[in-house]
């Protein structure tokens, strides 16, 4: 299992200073990435519904604030040495194909091949409207086009690409990525088309536990989705062996040995939680699933730095040496 954790985007905590602190942190931990979220503005009146809170709010509208995600990576880049540098997840529409693959594919250079591209379709419907985009209808479409455009440059000698929302020919697109044949592409998402685009477009398929529309957050569900995963890869000419299944949680608490949970002890213990064993069972079940990567939203879970630093370190510390 390799494991990631995302960083702040927005808040007391989305600092320079701090922001540097976390990464550097997980990477002497020994953490294998390291995620940014993606948000170019956040409308001040949002009615579409947020997929990851039950509610369907999204907590990003109470301060407003959103660092650029390619920035905040390209920062850190600077930073760091080994630990992967991943979009999670960028939302593809945002931004032109040809100059979002020249940044991942300099971004790529720069940081001696540590870029993982993990891409989504978006739900907000009002930013795409104030940075004048597709229509948001037609989010899927469009995404699609430029994944495979993003391919054409990062891989072709001579690119060209003759697509509804991006056309281009007779250029030179280089340098082109350190990996190859490109950085992976990580698909997030819980739906059936974002499982689909997993299989045909990529090399990852990145779903998130708290989606309660497409709920992933027990075993069960996500094998499910990995069986419907397999299928449409099979369709698509292709094998579960060349797609990694990432695994991102909300979740995460070790209790000390006598120490008090903060769920209930009448209350079943929630996946994550819990003693160090009982935490590495878990994540060794997820592992015995097909599971290769598991990310943990420290951020969520904690109210201060020192918060994050101690959490990332019971988790490297106490939970992996168990696994």
């Amino acid at each position: 299992m390799k494991y990631g954790f995302t960083l702040p985007g927005r808040g007391p905590l989305a600092t320079p200073e701090n922001l540097g602190i976390i990464a550097r942190h997980g990477e002497d931990l020994g953490f294998y990435c390291l995620m940014a979220s993606d948000h170019i503005v956040v409308p001040r009146e949002i009615s579409s519904t947020y997929p990851y809170t039950e509610g369907g709010e999204f907590p990003g509208s109470v301060t407003g604030e959103s660092m650029e995600q390619l920035t905040v990576l390209a920062f850190l880049a600077g930073q760091t040495k080994t630990i992967k540098l991943g979009t999670s997840v960028m939302i593809v529409p945002h931004r032109n194909p040809v100059v979002t693959a020249k940044a991942l594919a300099t971004l790529d250079v720069l940081s001696q091949g540590r870029v993982i591209v993990g891409v989504g379709v978006g739900w907000m419907q009002e930013e795409f409207e104030a940075l004048g985009l597709p229509p948001f209808q037609e989010r899927g479409a469009v995404t699609n086009e430029y994944i495979r455009a993003f391919k054409e440059l990062w891989t072709s000698d001579n690119p060209s690409f003759e697509g509804e929302y991006c056309q281009f020919s007779n250029i030179s697109f280089l340098p082109k990525p350190v990996q190859k044949p490109h950085p992976p592409i990580w698909v997030g998402g819980e739906s059936r088309p974002a499982i689909r685009r997993a299989a045909q477009l990529g090399n990852g398929w990145y779903p998130i536990g708290s989606n309660p529309q497409f709920p992933m957050g027990e075993p069960e569900q996500l094998a499910a989705g990995m069986r419907r995963l397999s299928r449409q890869a099979e369709a698509a000419g292709r094998s579960m062996a060349d797609i990694d299944v990432i695994y991102r949680t909300h979740q995460y608490e070790l209790v000390p040995e006598g120490g008090m949970p903060s769920f209930s002890p009448s209350e079943e213990r929630r996946l994550f939680t819990g003693q160090a064993e009982e935490i590495a069972g878990d994540i060794r079940k997820y592992e015995e699933m097909g599971v290769s990567h598991m990310t943990v939203d420290f951020i969520r879970l904690s109210n201060s730095l020192d918060d994050i630093r101690r959490q990332m370190e019971s988790l490297a510390t106490q939970v992996w040496p168990l696994v």
